[in-house]
């Protein structure tokens, strides 16, 4: 009786420990460090403001390659951003509970529930389990297949395109936005389409996830999203395992690299992975090239007269206003990168949308130009062992998806109450009303 009324407590005082360790302190330490200047404590709160970051991103860089702070280290520098992220000096940085009383706590009140910041997700794994479940993806993943879906990604723009009322005001990323990327990604995973509004729902709760210093409210939806994510995800592998298909998880499943495949939790995790990456940040994508292309009609014009320059338009959107703003790195050894000593267990924080505006690299580099000549050189998929599986994908579906709506509705123009996300990491828009023209 005694040690059931203790579990049944632990199961109380747990989520309120996770949430404390992992967010609440945390949360408090970044908004001292901001009210003092410091530029890490300014970026992780000034990013969840809805504020042009770009006064930020010139601070930073005007420190030097790296600016070191009370918190770790933070660079905007296109070639700093670029080392850092294809050393092996730095692995992805996550949680690690240490061994005083925090850590502790922490392992004590940790779940072993699926989560996209930590193992066995691609995004923090390491070599040789990083590889492994790599290999085994790509294998699956490749450009061949998602130039075979080129077609299909047309007709389901189309389709959409055809469903929506020019005379009466829309929501894109509700009618458009959303809907494109995840209706790709679940063909390609073998989600019928009756499961695809609880795949897209599960992943727009699920996107603070990658972010630290949550509220409890927040926690609280993201940690129950989460395993509403991973019981979904275990009878949808159930379902193929039963029934395999011509899609990339049936793949998954039978996939042997050395006569190993994946285990349960590894499947479950690279799968899930997948699925929410595959249409989150092409969500962003979509809905900030669409923003993009409607306050600068100068560049619409140049697309209509140089409608080649579609591919590389995706390219400079990314460029100016990456889905994703930044990734952390740990350093695992002490090391100097560009003229910088950094120290085993500092935290670097890479801000790929600062990297992206380094004028060493981009001339004029806050101007939105859809002919600009490098505009692929940006980082805004990462670098290095880490570099977005899912690029060619969402560049891609960014391709077809901008040109077939500004092609369809060429005088497409905003409303009022357009309103970006909140979120820290992800960058794209909540809500995006437009009246089609």
């Amino acid at each position: 009786m005694k040690s059931r009324l203790l579990d049944q407590a632990g199961d109380h005082v747990k989520p309120v420990m996770r949430w404390g360790i992992n967010h609440a302190l945390p949360r408090a330490v970044l908004r001292v460090a901001a009210r003092t200047g410091d530029l890490q404590g300014r970026m992780a709160i000034e990013a969840t403001t809805n504020t042009d970051l770009t006064g930020l991103f010139e601070d930073i860089r005007s420190r030097g390659p790296v600016a070191t702070t009370r918190i770790g280290h933070i660079t905007t520098s296109h070639a700093t951003v670029k080392d850092i992220l294809t050393s092996d000096a730095f692995q992805a940085a996550r949680l690690r509970p240490g061994n005083g009383l925090l850590g502790r706590l922490a392992t004590w009140s940790a779940t072993d529930q699926l989560h996209p910041a930590q193992p066995p997700s691609l995004l923090v794994s390491e070599p040789p389990e990083h590889t492994r479940y790599r290999k085994l993806v790509t294998r699956v993943f490749t450009a061949r297949s998602v130039e075979q879906l080129r077609q299909r990604t047309q007709d389901i723009a189309d389709e959409l395109l055809d469903s929506l009322d020019p005379s009466e005001p829309v929501d894109l990323l509700d009618a458009y936005c959303g809907l494109l990327p995840v209706t790709v990604i679940s063909e390609i995973l073998g989600v019928p389409p009756e499961e695809r509004a609880t795949v897209l729902a599960l992943g727009e709760a699920a996107a603070p996830s990658l972010d630290l210093g949550l509220s409890w409210k927040t926690f609280r939806t993201v940690e129950s999203t989460l395993a509403a994510f991973d019981s979904w995800l275990s009878r949808h592998l159930d379902t193929l395992r039963a029934n395999p298909g011509d899609n990339l998880l049936s793949k998954l499943i039978a996939a042997r690299e050395d006569g190993v495949g994946l285990t349960e939790r590894e499947l479950k995790a690279t799968a899930g992975l997948v699925l929410a990456a595959g249409f989150e940040t092409t969500v962003n994508l979509l809905g900030n090239g669409i923003a993009l292309l409607a306050r600068h009609p100068d560049q619409l014009r140049t697309l209509h007269e140089q409608p080649e320059l579609w591919s590389n338009t995706v390219e400079e959107v990314l460029r100016f206003d990456p889905p994703v703003l930044l990734t952390g790195r740990m350093c695992v050894r002490d090391t100097e990168i560009r003229g910088v000593t950094i120290r085993r267990g500092a935290l670097v924080t890479t801000v790929l949308a600062g990297a992206n505006r380094d004028p060493e690299i981009f001339d004029d580099p806050s101007v939105f130009d859809v002919s600009r000549a490098n505009a692929r050189d940006h980082v805004s998929f990462s670098a290095g062992r880490h570099y977005c599986l899912g690029a060619s994908l969402a560049k891609m579906e960014g391709e077809i998806g901008l040109r077939a709506i500004f092609q369809r509705f060429p005088d497409l123009r905003l409303l009022p109450g357009a309103h970006r996300r909140s979120t820290r990491i992800l960058r794209g828009f909540e809500r995006l009303p437009v009246a089609l023209g």
